[in-house]
Parts: structure tokens; C-alpha cells; sequence
């Protein structure tokens, strides 16, 4: 009995894979074997990039705190010490956002703090 293919999977796969490699540049997009590729290379991108994502908002975080706790005569690993110091458990994400959206609370925090180094 001869091999039966399944050529409508095999081409809606197809055709789904050069869908998402749409807006690729030159062959990327429309040579089958290229975009495979693309498509399959971008996937790891987009895996590893949902992890580099967080740490690079977490260093934006620490940037935004150390700036604005040098405006109160402080470092930021000196500050993160008197807030541990002091108990004052606040994520980076918050403290960051005081920072620069609500100077007149991250003013507060700090000086909440500054009480440990009395």
C-alpha cells in the first residue's frame, strides 16, 4: 500500500510558521527552510528575553533609588542597609516609585531610616 501524506497539516504548519515570520526582512519571511529558522531563533530570544526583562527593570529600580537617595546624603547600599536595620521591608519596586513619583513619602522613608543610624 502506497504512503499516504498528509499534505493539508503539512501545509497549514507551514503556512502558520510563515504567518508569524511575516514581517521579517528578505527571505526571513517567505523562503520555508529561512524562516523556520527565524521563527524557531525567535523563540529562544523571546524565552530568554522574559527573564532579561527583570533584571534589567530591578537595575532601573536600583539606579532610581541610589539617585534619589544621594539627593538625601546617602548611598543606595547604605540606605537598603538602614531600611534593613530598621525593618522596614519595602521592595525595590516601590521604593523606586516613591522615588520618583512621590519625593515627599521616599523623604519620609529615608529619614524613617536614618533613625536606625541615630
Amino acid at each position: 500500500m502506497p504512503r499516504s501524506v498528509n499534505s493539508v497539516a503539512s501545509r497549514a504548519r507551514r503556512k502558520a510558521i510563515l504567518k508569524q515570520t511575516k514581517g521579517n526582512y528578505g527571505r526571513r519571511k517567505n523562503v520555508w527552510t529561512v524562516a523556520k529558522n527565524t521563527w524557531e531563533k525567535g523563540l529562544l530570544y523571546a524565552f530568554r528575553d522574559r527573564r532579561k526583562k527583570k533584571q534589567q527593570f530591578r537595575a532601573l529600580w536600583i539606579q532610581r533609588i541610589n539617585a534619589a537617595a544621594r539627593l538625601e546624603g546617602l548611598s543606595y547600599s547604605v540606605l537598603m542597609g538602614l531600611l534593613n536595620k530598621q525593618n522596614i521591608e519595602i521592595n525595590r519596586k516601590v521604593l523606586a516609585d516613591l522615588a520618583v513619583n512621590h519625593s515627599e513619602a521616599f523623604k519620609a522613608v529615608v529619614n524613617k531610616a536614618k533613625e536606625a543610624a541615630k
